[in-house]
């Protein structure tokens, strides 16, 4: 493979790992905390969009327990969406013919 096919090749790759980064803000994820009593949405870069609590929780004295399980859902739509991005990562690289296992630059 000559030097300059190697150029275009990583420049393929760099489009399409910018491609797949702005589908993936794109995408929503929702956590869960309490069996659903406590849900957060997540975008595909982490940043909350949504939170939604169950009404029997809104008790003053349930307030830290409502703190604690918002914290719990919101790491939990936080793995889901590093999960997602994972693996349409690990999608892109083996569609690109790279080696299990490595990465793309920048990312």
């Amino acid at each position: 493979m000559e030097l300059a096919d190697l150029f275009k090749q990583a420049k393929a790759m760099q489009e399409k790992a910018a491609d797949m980064q702005a589908q993936l803000a794109n995408i929503d994820v929702e956590g869960s905390a309490g069996g659903g009593l406590v849900r957060v949405t997540l975008s595909g870069k982490g940043e909350m969009k949504k939170l939604a609590v169950d009404p029997s929780l809104m008790k003053p004295e349930e307030r830290e327990i409502v703190e604690d399980l918002i914290v719990a859902a919101h790491a939990d739509a936080k793995a889901k969406a590093e999960r997602k991005m994972a693996e349409e990562m690990q999608k892109l690289a083996g569609s690109l013919g790279l080696p299990p296992g490595m990465t793309l630059p920048g990312l």
